[in-house]
């Protein structure tokens, strides 16, 4: 498997002895897009939970304590909308009766669902941008998230940039007109203004897909390049299609949303010289055993490198629901916060930051990648930790 002897060490605890009885099912539920312009990212994450409790499945079960559970996802599309996350917590909660949820993804989604989760003191492992997913007036919040947001991989990503394009006087940022753009765009134009870029911004309504009035205002302001922020990858290829086919030819990158195999799937040739984060390197030795179980479960086509990311959010949540030794919530929830030593095999060991940023430490701190598309393969160009805060 993946990193073998702690792989080995980890079926290990987790196998059914002999002399013991049948195994409970332990519904663990997901919520993403599975339609609209985050679909990409929703299976993602749907195949990256399945891969990983399929793992610990084939491997006996998961033990806790005394008993031995078979994990099953319970999963539901939120369409990537606030409604969506809010009704999907709703059901996971009152109709599947779910202690423990992974995802959604994108802040208007994870916001509502926070606002479910936590009075329910249901365990919320999530992926939105918005600062305000972990800044919460409870004393002790059930909500943590599972990957870097853009005040962790902003300041080092901009810096980098600006470092790296010194030409740049002039920055884009266009975004939805939902929590999503109206937190990320703010965040980022701070970052670009420390390292003294300009920004011009414009926000377009969501699910819009013809930009080429936009592209024209853009373009007149004589920008120097677009970044597509926080972006889903729908509608980042078609901003991106669409800016080339206006004839901006400057740079084209983006501060988060990882999409990269999507945008080239997308745009083709335009997405040449696009430079992107990117938050897992398929080419690193702990990624083949990963790659192959995806392969062998869904066929060929591109992997989004969230999948890797949901991996490890639900191997993280299995192993602290097994060192709570129960499955009441409270005891997961100390036991996930005292986690920093495990290492699911593909980021390296737990580490939890946020103290500063949110006024707790549920913010998962990974690794990542600057990556850019040379003849339509992406190509890492940087490697790059954030900042523990």
């Amino acid at each position: 498997m993946f990193k073998q002897i702690k792989v080995l060490s980890f079926v290990a605890a987790m196998m059914l002895a002999s002399t013991a009885g049948a195994q409970e099912e332990l519904k663990i539920g997901g919520i993403g897009p599975l339609s609209g312009g985050g679909t990409a990212w929703g299976l993602a994450l749907q195949r990256g939970i399945q891969i990983a409790f399929d793992e610990v499945n084939a491997a006996g079960g998961l033990k806790v304590g005394d008993k031995v559970y078979t994990p099953k996802l319970v999963m539901y599309d939120d369409k990537y909308t606030a409604a969506g996350g809010r009704l999907a917590a709703d059901r996971l909660i009152n109709a599947d009766n779910v202690k423990f949820i992974i995802g959604p993804i994108g802040s208007p989604s994870v916001l509502s669902a926070v606002a479910v989760t936590n009075p329910a003191k249901v365990l919320l492992l999530s992926n939105g941008f918005s600062p305000t997913i972990l800044k919460n007036e409870s004393k002790s919040p059930f909500n943590f998230r599972a990957m870097n947001s853009t005040v962790e991989f902003g300041p080092p990503m901009v810096k980098w940039f600006h470092e790296t394009h010194p030409e740049v006087k002039k920055v884009a940022l266009i975004a939805p007109n939902d929590a999503v753009g109206q937190s990320v765009v703010p965040q980022l134009a701070e970052y670009y203004k420390a390292n003294g870029i300009e920004v011009w911004t414009e926000l377009y309504d969501r699910g819009a897909k013809e930009f080429t009035p936009l592209m024209a205002r853009m373009i007149a302001q004589n920008v120097d390049a677009l970044d597509l922020n926080s972006n889903a990858p729908g509608e980042a290829a078609l901003l991106l299609k669409q800016a080339r086919q206006s004839g901006f030819k400057k740079t084209i990158w983006q501060v988060g949303g990882p999409s990269v195999d999507e945008i080239v799937d997308i745009a083709g040739p335009l997405a040449n010289g696009f430079i992107s984060l990117n938050v897992f390197d398929f080419d690193s030795p702990d990624a083949k055993g990963f790659i192959e179980a995806y392969r062998k479960k869904y066929g060929d086509g591109v992997i989004n490198a969230q999948a890797p990311g949901w991996y490890n959010a639900a191997k993280i949540m299995l192993e602290a629901i097994r060192r709570a030794g129960t499955t009441e919530v409270t005891a997961v929830r100390d036991s996930l916060e005292k986690l920093d030593d495990y290492d699911a095999g593909l980021f390296g060991p737990v580490r939890w930051g946020g103290m500063k940023d949110y006024g707790v430490e549920h913010q998962l701190l990974m690794k990542f990648w600057i990556v850019e598309v040379k003849d339509g393969k992406q190509v890492t160009i940087q490697a790059l930790q954030p900042e523990k805060r």
